[in-house]
C-alpha cells in the first residue's frame, strides 16, 4: 500500500494554506484505503510545514475513528493561525467535531452536519461487553464535551445530547439554531464518498445511491481482493 500523499501542501501562500478532508477518518496510513481519508500522523506533519499560517479547512466527510479524530481536533485547536472551515457537503460523526476546532465554521444551507452516538464492535464474554458499554459511554462524553463549547449561548447541552441519541442530520439552517456555525447560500453540494454511511440510520437521500458512492464500494472491495490475493501468495 503506498503511504497517503494527499497531505501536500496546496494554494499556500506567505499567510495561509487550504488543508481538505474529503474521505474517512482513520487511524493511520495503513487503514487509508483511498487517497482522501485522513489521519493524525498526516496532519500533524501537514500543521508543520504550515506553521503560524492562516488554513482554510474544507470538509466532506462520512466520519471515521472517534480517537483518531479527537487528535485531529485537538492538533488543529492549538495550532496558531485563524481557522475557517468550510462544510462542503457533510460533516458527519467525527468529522463534525473536527469542523467545529475552526474559529470561523461556514455551512451552505444545503450542507449538513450529522451526530450521533458512537459505535464499535467487539468479542469476548458479558464483561467485556459491558465494559465496551462504558467506555462507548465514556467516549460519548468527550464528545459531548467538543459540542458544549461550541453551542449557541441559551442552548441547553441536553438537547444535543438527545440530538446524539437519534442520530441526527442537520443542515445549514438546522445547525445554526444550535452551534456557533454560519450559513450561506446554497452551493454545489458534493455527494460524500464514505465507508461508514452503511452503519447510519437516517441517511438523507441527498447522499444515497451516488454513483460515487458506489465507485469506493467497487474500488475497496477490489483492494480487499488484491489483498487477499497478495497473502495468498505469501
Amino acid at each position: 500500500m503506498v503511504k497517503n500523499k494527499f497531505l501536500e501542501i496546496k494554494n499556500q501562500t506567505d499567510n495561509s494554506a487550504d488543508l481538505y478532508f474529503y474521505g474517512d477518518i482513520v487511524s493511520s496510513w495503513l487503514g487509508a484505503w483511498d487517497d482522501t481519508d485522513q489521519y493524525p500522523e498526516a496532519i500533524r506533519d501537514f500543521l508543520k510545514g504550515v506553521e503560524g499560517k492562516n488554513l482554510n479547512i474544507y470538509i466532506n466527510s462520512g466520519g471515521g475513528s472517534v480517537f483518531a479524530g479527537m487528535a485531529i481536533y485537538n492538533m488543529l485547536k492549538r495550532h496558531q493561525g485563524f481557522k475557517t472551515v468550510y462544510v462542503d457537503g457533510l460533516a458527519a460523526s467525527i468529522s463534525s467535531v473536527i469542523a467545529l476546532a475552526g474559529d470561523r465554521v461556514i455551512v451552505p444551507s444545503n450542507a449538513f452536519l450529522m451526530i450521533h452516538k458512537p459505535w464499535s464492535w467487539s468479542s469476548g464474554n458479558a464483561n467485556d461487553f459491558r465494559k465496551l458499554a462504558n467506555d462507548l459511554d465514556a467516549i460519548e462524553e468527550g464528545i459531548m464535551n467538543v459540542y458544549a463549547e461550541n453551542i449557541k449561548e441559551g442552548v441547553d447541552i441536553e438537547v444535543i445530547r438527545q440530538m446524539v441519541q437519534e442520530e441526527t442530520w442537520l443542515n445549514g439552517l438546522e445547525a445554526e439554531k444550535y452551534f456557533n456555525i454560519e450559513v450561506t447560500e446554497p452551493n454545489e453540494a458534493v455527494a460524500c464518498v464514505s465507508d461508514y454511511f452503511k452503519n447510519y440510520q437516517r441517511i438523507p437521500d441527498v447522499f444515497k445511491q451516488h454513483p460515487k458512492n458506489e465507485h469506493k464500494a467497487d474500488k475497496t472491495q477490489t483492494q480487499i481482493n488484491q489483498l487477499l490475493m497478495e497473502l495468498e501468495l505469501i
